[in-house]
């Protein structure tokens, strides 16, 4: 495994990461040995950098993780989140309260049976509190020695330059892909700018640039159902695009996935992404994606090919996007 720096610290990250959320959560049936056959399988391939949050599964991520945490904590690289809160009938709402935050981060600590998080993101940004009050009240924990770095979740420029006046931001988790380049135009640069690193989530568009997604066979509570990629006109234009990027990757002796992620990578020492699976055989062709090195000339063809298929669609539906701080 190759690794990066983690800007302004002295962490050494693994060049491709684990986001652990679909161990628990979102994605169809859960199979809890083969997850952590998977979390096992990450430290034997050098993956040290693990991503999970509080909501995913209502806690059942963080202590799943937990089984393979503790006895190897000084192996891992551990970031979890808050901020999302459950309803009584199972809708979810935003809090970013520092009186929630203390009491988010006691149960967080609990459920990981670790004494300090490794890195502390605010999954989003309340548009009813400060967001200086937010992160002054993380800050603290950053004093109290529960929390080592502070980060954020799909904020905005002001919110990130708000935020980093009050308590240096170490990391900025935001969705990146082929297909989802939002962060380019302001967002990317800002972070240069402000020495933060970007770690991009849904690297692989939540599956649907790996070539081996069954869209039809997603299970009815597959949440990828809500998303507008994975409807209609923009499905029928993304699987199109996919075909298109796997003959490519065919011709370089990779697999989409590790194109996928090594088009990522190549975006910046200061980028680096947390794919997702609950699966061995995804994780080591992930894995893989970090010895992958395009040239000029792939890049271009890769840009061609986006330019072909255009119709992605959105990355989320009308009501997930108000959750984005934009």
């Amino acid at each position: 495994m190759i690794y990066r720096t983690l800007r302004n610290t002295s962490e050494k990250l693994s060049a491709v990461g684990l986001g652990c959320m679909g161990m628990s959560h979102a994605y169809g049936p859960l199979d809890n040995a083969e997850s952590i056959a998977t979390l096992h399988r990450a430290l034997d391939l050098g993956i040290n950098f693990w991503d999970t949050a509080d909501m995913y599964g209502q806690g059942r991520n963080e202590e799943l993780v937990s089984q393979v945490l503790v006895p190897n904590r000084n192996k891992i690289f551990l970031a979890t989140k808050f901020g999302f809160r459950y309803r009584a009938d199972g809708t979810t709402y935003f809090d970013g309260s520092p009186a929630y935050m203390k009491t988010a981060v006691e149960a967080s600590l609990k459920r990981l049976r670790i004494d300090t998080i490794d890195l502390y993101y605010a999954h989003r940004v309340d548009p009813a509190v400060p967001v200086e009050e937010m992160v002054g009240a993380m800050a603290e924990l950053v004093k109290e020695g529960k929390v080592r770095y502070l980060g954020l979740s799909e904020a905005s420029a002001a919110s990130i330059r708000k935020a980093h006046a009050v308590h240096p931001i170490t990391a900025l988790q935001n969705e990146y892909s082929l297909i989802t380049r939002d962060v380019e135009a302001e967002i990317l640069p800002l972070c240069r700018e402000l020495g933060i690193t970007l770690i991009p989530f849904s690297p692989l568009a939540r599956g649907l640039v790996t070539a081996t997604l069954d869209t039809a066979g997603l299970a009815s509570d597959d949440f990828r159902r809500t998303l507008p990629r994975f409807q209609d006109a923009h499905l029928d234009n993304n699987l199109k695009l996919t075909q298109a990027l796997a003959a490519f990757a065919a011709e370089k002796g990779i697999t989409p996935a590790q194109l996928a992620l090594a088009w990522v990578l190549a975006q910046g020492e200061d980028v680096i992404p947390i794919p997702g699976t609950k699966k061995r055989k995804y994780l080591e062709e992930n894995a893989g994606a970090a010895d992958v090195q395009l040239s000029v000339g792939d890049l271009a063809w890769v840009a061609d090919i986006l330019r072909r298929y255009p119709d992605v669609g959105s990355r989320y539906n009308e009501g997930m996007m108000k959750l984005v701080n934009n």
